[in-house]
Order: C-alpha cells, then sequence, then structure tokens
C-alpha cells in the first residue's frame, strides 16, 4: 500500500498509546463489557459507526492483535475500521468489517499545487483500485498546506488536479473524500480548514463522487457551528469523523461537544455514509470506544 493517510497525518501517533490488548481471557472480558455498555441504550444502527485503527495502536502491533482488536470492535456493532491497509483486509473481512476510507497521499503536499497533481492523482488512482477490488467505497485526499498560497488559488489548483482524476473514481463507483482539518492547533498552515473553501472546491470538481470528510473535532476547533454547518453541507459530505474538543479524546462528559444532538441530526439527514470514531483514548482503549459507540448509537 502506498503512504498511509494515517501515518502521514502524526508521526507520533503510534506511540500515543501504550495499552495492549491481552490474551483470550482479556477478549472475552471485553466482549461481556462491549455488550454490557452498548446494547442496552441500542438507538437501532440508524449511525454506521467505524473506527480509525491508528488511534487504538496500541492493540494492533502484530497481527494476531489486531485480529482480536477486529473481533472486538465488530462485537460492539462497528462496521468498519478507517485508513487500513492490504495486509489488514483479510482479517477485517473475517469479522464482517469494511476498510470505511482507503488512504492515498499525504496532507502537507496535496492538490492545492500543481506540481503535486501527478503524484496526488498517481495514489489516488491506485487507492480508487484497490478500493473497488475490494468493495470499498471511499478514498481520502488532501488540499495541502498552503505554503503561502493565496485560497483563492489554491481552490482553483485542488479543483484543476481533482477533475484530472474523478472520473476514473465516477467509473469504478468511488467517492473521494478531501478531509477538513483545523490549521489553529494540530495541521498548521493546512487549507482545507475550513467547511466553505472544501464545499466551494467540491462544488468546482461538480461531481457527486467529489466530497468532504467533516472532522467533527478539527471543524469545532477551527469554526465552531457543527450543527447548522452540518446540516446546511450535507451534500458535500461524504464522511465523518469523531474526536472530543480540547484535547481529541473521549467523547463523552469531559469535553464541549455532545455527540448526541449531533449524531441524531446526522440520522434524520440525507446521508448514508459512515461516522468514524478518532480519538485519542486516556482510559482503557476499548471500553472508551465501546462508550463512544453507545453515545452515538442513537
Amino acid at each position: 500500500m502506498q503512504k498511509s493517510a494515517h501515518a502521514v497525518r502524526n508521526p507520533d501517533r503510534r506511540n500515543l498509546l501504550k495499552t495492549a490488548l491481552g490474551g483470550a481471557s482479556a477478549l472475552a472480558a471485553l466482549r461481556a463489557s462491549a455488550a454490557d455498555s452498548v446494547a442496552p441504550a441500542k438507538g437501532g444502527g440508524r449511525i454506521k459507526q467505524t473506527v480509525c485503527q491508528w488511534c487504538f495502536g496500541g492493540l494492533t502491533k502484530t497481527p494476531e492483535a489486531k485480529e482480536k482488536f477486529y473481533e472486538a470492535v465488530a462485537a460492539m456493532g462497528i462496521v468498519g475500521v478507517d485508513l487500513t491497509g492490504p495486509g489488514d483486509w483479510p482479517a477485517m473481512k473475517k469479522h464482517g468489517l469494511v476498510c470505511s476510507m482507503v488512504g492515498s497521499h499525504g496532507i502537507g503536499k496535496g492538490f492545492n499545487r500543481k506540481e503535486n497533481h501527478a503524484s496526488c492523482i498517481e495514489a489516488v488512482k491506485k487507492g480508487i483500485d484497490q478500493a473497488a477490488e475490494n468493495g470499498w467505497k471511499n478514498v481520502i485526499c488532501f488540499s495541502g498546506n498552503r505554503a503561502g498560497l493565496s485560497d483563492g488559488e489554491g481552490a482553483k489548483n485542488c479543483i484543476e488536479g481533482l477533475k484530472q482524476v474523478v472520473g476514473y473514481a465516477e467509473e469504478k463507483k468511488i467517492t473521494l473524500c478531501m478531509e477538513l482539518l483545523n490549521s489553529k492547533r494540530n495541521h498548521k498552515d493546512y487549507q482545507c480548514d475550513h467547511t466553505a473553501w472544501g464545499v466551494a472546491v467540491c462544488k468546482g470538481v461538480g461531481s457527486p463522487r467529489m466530497k468532504l470528510l467533516y472532522d467533527i473535532y478539527h471543524m469545532q476547533v477551527q469554526e465552531g457551528d457543527v450543527i447548522a454547518t452540518i446540516k446546511e453541507n450535507i451534500a458535500y459530505i461524504g464522511h465523518f469523523h469523531t474526536a472530543g474538543v480540547p484535547g481529541r479524546n473521549e467523547i463523552d462528559e469531559t469535553q464541549e461537544l455532545d455527540y448526541r444532538p449531533i449524531m441524531r441530526l446526522i440520522a434524520g439527514l440525507p446521508y448514508d455514509g459512515f461516522v468514524g470514531q478518532e480519538f485519542i483514548p486516556k482510559r482503557d482503549a476499548l471500553a472508551s470506544l465501546a462508550q463512544a459507540v453507545k453515545i452515538c448509537d442513537v
């Protein structure tokens, strides 16, 4: 697989978690805990929940640990795992999981500069081929950093570059999702840092296969007004990510966002995509994930 998006986005991600999944007894306890935590509040599965593997790196260090992780998250009602590679997919399929977001190129050098178009298009096409061959639906892409480029010029260049590959995505029935990231705290100088800018790019590309990955954490940090913004722009959103604000940790009562009304909004909109849990747990990782699933199952 090409250099994965989750590896490029933050080189320290793999070191953020120290917890490792134990043996069979730990898995059995996890299953029981997950079932107890999630089942009583089932909301009918209106939100198709996934999880970003990079956040749980301490639980996925070996193929054996990954398989236990996949079995555990499937038991929680999670249907897919974001940003995994071809080496992960056989084990994921064994447990009925999809790759809900396939990687492509990195964050810093994206479609906003013409000199990056050839390499970005090559990486995106590879992701499209991998997705189509395995029955997956989404491939991630990025604007790139400004590095002095105006927002207008950056948008124009993104549109020009993405138009060169979106037809291939249409042919393969794959949706390209440009991720919205905050440039205030986590991704300094990243250009696709406001919903309006991303929507303008999608409109310029002019394809139903060109959408945004609306990261709720990032957009709360950058611009706020999350519920109204989602409602107004749902036609251009192809995927969601979650995390708590501040800190990017659990999506519980310790942070400023209440995810229940956000999920109720999404469930009531004309949206059939995924919501990916992308928080960095501070407590027991899988207990926190089970809690997040319960919160979002509206």
